[in-house]
């Protein structure tokens, strides 16, 4: 008896509640935060609305024609009777009623606004992308290889790589080439010298350090910075010639800089943990420790940030496209229906609300999300929940 009272006493005490996942405990946080819930229950919708609009817009016989044209329709308003006399019967809506009106050329403002729907998810994502890869691969190189000193031959050899394919892209394609080759024979001519016994004196102040690699990306990232950057999207985009994938590339590379601050950030911090240290002491390469062991604990912010840029693409893209300079017909986008509006703002205002309110929901319902992102994914700001 004896016995087995000490056997109970000196057994370990069970755990006073289940211990959940991370999975679990995301959702949990997210529950609490009730306006980050709305959010992302308004981006799952606005994402379902977007394929569904790919879906039933696309092809030659689409269930809703957003190109359409029905002159003795046009400006109605929304929920309006079709007048079936003077329409032919496949011209007449789908529901029955235009749920959203009609603008000036008689077509269907919902259709366009179910393609306008996947345009902008496409050049939010897109961009966003880009940017991401763009952002992480520049603050890794900054915030881990940031020490390393950068040769004067490596800024010569890089300045003739990019003017010549910037003369190429810009058609000017022989002196181009020229540069390209030039930038070939100087790096063999680099590669000898180092092979070489004797140096010379213009060997050794070519090969006099420059700058150090954070220093060079950093300070690359304060000149992007210094630009407007929407000034700078409108400069390239008028150049470029109107395509909706030359949009999503110029947006992606015009927004990366904030993310690269952010893993610049996180990579400086996490270079020093013993984790770090015990995976260089076993011969791991470089490479190995970035991608395997780095990126992924610095990718938190990094989701944040890229919640909230979806959100600035999707509303740069409407500018652009307000502007004339974004998505060409005959893909209907959110900011070419309310640059259509405009002209008729007191004669038929919903082409003006509908697509401007769309916009106000959607990057209202991603600036939510991030911030609630930001607050269950810093243990800092956790303790809240």
């Amino acid at each position: 008896m004896i016995e087995n009272q000490s056997q109970i006493g000196s057994a370990p005490e069970a755990p006073l509640a289940p211990r959940r996942t991370r999975t679990q405990e995301f959702w949990r946080l997210l529950k609490k935060n009730r306006l980050a819930l709305a959010g992302m229950t308004i981006f799952v919708l606005f994402f379902l609305i977007a394929v569904a609009g790919l879906v039933l817009t696309s092809g030659t016989k689409p269930y809703f024609d957003p190109a359409l044209v029905r002159l003795p329709e046009k400006l109605r308003a929304p929920f309006s009777q079709p007048n079936l006399e003077v329409l032919q019967p496949e011209s007449a809506p789908r529901m029955g009623v235009y749920v959203f009106g009609t603008d000036d050329l008689g077509r269907d403002v919902f259709a366009r606004m179910l393609q306008g729907a996947w345009v902008s998810l496409t050049v939010g994502f897109v961009a966003v992308g880009i940017s991401v890869l763009v952002g992480i691969f520049m603050g890794g190189l900054a915030g881990y290889f940031g020490q390393a000193s950068i040769r004067l031959h490596h800024l010569l050899l890089w300045c003739l790589i990019l003017a010549g394919g910037f003369s190429i892209v810009f058609g000017a394609v022989f002196p181009g080439f020229g540069l390209l080759i030039a930038a070939i024979l100087f790096f063999y001519a680099s590669v000898r010298s180092r092979g070489s016994s004797k140096p010379t004196s213009k060997e050794s102040w070519l090969n006099k350090g420059a700058a150090s690699v954070d220093t060079l990306i950093m300070r690359f990232v304060d000149i992007m910075l210094c630009f407007p950057s929407f000034f700078l999207i409108l400069t390239v985009v008028a150049l470029l010639p109107a395509s909706i994938y030359n949009i999503m590339v110029v947006i992606g590379l015009t927004s990366w800089m904030g993310t690269t601050r952010f893993v610049r950030a996180e990579f400086l911090s996490l270079r020093e943990q013993d984790f770090v240290t015990a995976a260089k002491a076993l011969g791991l390469s470089d490479w190995r420790i970035i991608f395997r062991h780095m990126i992924p604990n610095a990718i938190a912010p990094v989701l944040v940030s890229a919640t909230i840029g979806i959100a600035g693409a999707i509303l740069t893209e409407a500018g652009l496209s307000f502007l004339g300079f974004g998505v060409p017909p005959p893909h209907a986008t959110w900011g070419n229906i309310l640059s259509d509006g405009k002209r008729f703002i007191f004669d038929a205002p919903w082409l003006t609300f509908v697509p401007g309110f769309a916009i106000l929901i959607v990057v209202l319902s991603f600036n939510l999300f991030g911030e609630g992102l930001r607050d269950i994914l810093n243990p800092k700001l956790r303790e809240r929940y």
